[in-house]
C-alpha cells in the first residue's frame, strides 16, 4: 500500500500543479466571470495538502505499520476524489448539484486524517 499512496500523492501533486496553472492562466476570466475563482483555488489547496499527506503517510509506512495508515491512505484518496474533484466539476461545468458531493469527501479527509492519528498513536 506504501507504493500506491506515495505514486498517488506524487500523481496528485503533479496533478495539482496542472490545475493550478490552467485555472490561473488559461481559465482565469471564465472562472472569476462565474464566481468560481475560490471555488476552484480551494480544490486545488486541498488536493494539495493531501498529495503530500499521502506523501507523508506513504514514507511513514516504511517505519511503522498499522492498519490504521491503509485506513488513512484510502481516505485521502476518496476525499481528493470526492472533495476536489466535485469543486472542479462544479467550477468547470457550473452545475451547482456538484457541491452536494464536496462534504463526502470532507467527511472522508476527516476519516483520513483520525486513521492516521490512531495509527501513529498504536504503531510509535
Amino acid at each position: 500500500m506504501q507504493k500506491l499512496f506515495l505514486i498517488a500523492g506524487s500523481f496528485f501533486g503533479l496533478l495539482g500543479v496542472m490545475l493550478g496553472a490552467f485555472g490561473a492562466h488559461a481559465l482565469e476570466a471564465t472562472l472569476e466571470a462565474n464566481n468560481r475563482i475560490e471555488t476552484f483555488d480551494t480544490a486545488v489547496k486541498y488536493q494539495f495538502y493531501h498529495a503530500l499527506a499521502l506523501i507523508l503517510l506513504g514514507l511513514a509506512m516504511t517505519q511503522f505499520q498499522h492498519r490504521a495508515f491503509v485506513v488513512s491512505g484510502y481516505g485521502f484518496l476518496a476525499g481528493i476524489i470526492l472533495f476536489s474533484g466535485s469543486l472542479y466539476a462544479l467550477s468547470f461545468s457550473g452545475i451547482t448539484k456538484f457541491g452536494m458531493i464536496a462534504p463526502f469527501g470532507g467527511v472522508a479527509f476527516i476519516i483520513g486524517w483520525l486513521a492516521m492519528v490512531w495509527g501513529f498513536a498504536k504503531a510509535v
